[in-house]
């Protein structure tokens, strides 16, 4: 009898399994850069240097009897995170290298989709804070620049849940983030929302705060953007702005850029960003002019910037530099 309980209990749990999902579906997206670059200015003048950059991205979903989509996204990305052996508030589970971004998510046309971020998520407000004309200032931020010069975000990281609402009215995309209580503080919430109902023309909206139980680390972030696009030309701009309870840490971040598309295959861009740092006369500045072209799923792109008070170090202009780079970029 208990053999007969035993085949009987193995033969339904292989008919929920195998009933559990009606479609799935594995994919695997990559992409590769291979680029030589190069710094100069007041304070380096150095010579060229070789980099490249590697990514895949496994995806997988299936529909479920209920009719939820379940979806995983994992993404291999060498040197992107270092090895974790313990817990830490950086990373709450641990983590190794190369593995990089990972979540898992639930969705339906009817109810949104809820994507619980293991590494790698952005709350409601970081998912739009990369600014206008591209994060710049990112290509000075491994010469000695100060963290004057990185833009300040809210929580982001490990153990976020974002819910992307259902469509309430058309071209209206809205939603909210909620990242857990950690010892000693309290849960960061963020929420944002986008509007594309103008033809061309988009606007975005995102305010998150980081409760992180430390003075010097808690603020509030807010970002506004809007780009639009007529014909050959797009003109975009976005602000962010960092508020914190700490003297001389709030910062603003004001960017734009102006992009024109000469043909299908050419583009040529410049773009600006200004980072004010409370406390600081003299504001970081950064400017990008690049030209991008595209052939059978290659892109070369020709890059010039150029920083100044980058690291907020006033009338000295120690950290004036400029950087060039050709690249040349894959995507399978």
């Amino acid at each position: 009898m208990n053999n007969l309980k035993k085949i009987g209990l193995t033969a339904l749990a292989a008919s929920l399994v195998s009933t559990s999902v009606f479609a799935g579906e594995v994919t695997v997206a990559g992409s590769a850069k291979m680029a030589v670059d190069g710094y100069s200015g007041t304070a380096q003048n150095a010579g060229k240097g070789f980099s490249m950059g590697n990514q895949l991205t496994f995806s997988g979903s299936g529909e479920l009897d209920n009719g939820l989509t379940a979806s995983i996204s994992f993404v291999l990305d060498q040197g992107d995170d270092s090895y974790v052996a313990a817990a830490s508030a950086a990373a709450p589970h641990g983590g190794s290298s190369p593995f990089d971004s990972h979540s898992v998510s639930i969705s339906s046309d009817a109810l949104g989709t809820l994507t619980m971020h293991g590494e790698g998520g952005s709350n409601a407000a970081a998912a739009l804070d990369t600014t206008a004309a591209g994060d710049i200032w990112d290509n000075f931020d491994n010469v000695a620049e100060t963290t004057g010069a990185i833009v300040k975000t809210g929580a982001s990281g490990a153990d976020i849940l974002v819910y992307a609402l259902p469509s309430i009215m058309d071209d209206l995309a809205l939603s909210v983030s909620y990242s857990p209580q950690q010892a000693g503080a309290a849960s960061s919430t963020g929420y944002a929302a986008t509007y594309t109902g103008v033809e061309g023309l988009s606007v975005s909206y995102g305010f998150a705060d980081a409760e992180t139980g430390v003075s010097t680390t808690e603020a509030d972030q807010t970002v506004m953007k809007a780009s639009y696009a007529w014909n050959s030309l797009t003109v975009a701009y976005s602000e962010n702005d960092y508020q914190s309870a700490v003297a001389a840490s709030d910062q603003e971040t004001s960017s734009y850029k102006v992009s024109y598309t000469v043909s299908d295959e050419l583009s040529v861009s410049y773009g600006h960003e200004e980072i004010t740092l409370e406390g600081d006369t003299d504001e970081a500045e950064f400017e990008l002019l690049s030209a991008a072209y595209t052939t059978g799923g290659m892109t070369v792109t020709a890059t010039m910037a150029e920083s100044t008070d980058g690291a907020h170090d006033g009338a000295s202009k120690a950290d004036d530099r400029d950087y060039w780079a050709l690249s040349l970029a894959f995507a399978f």
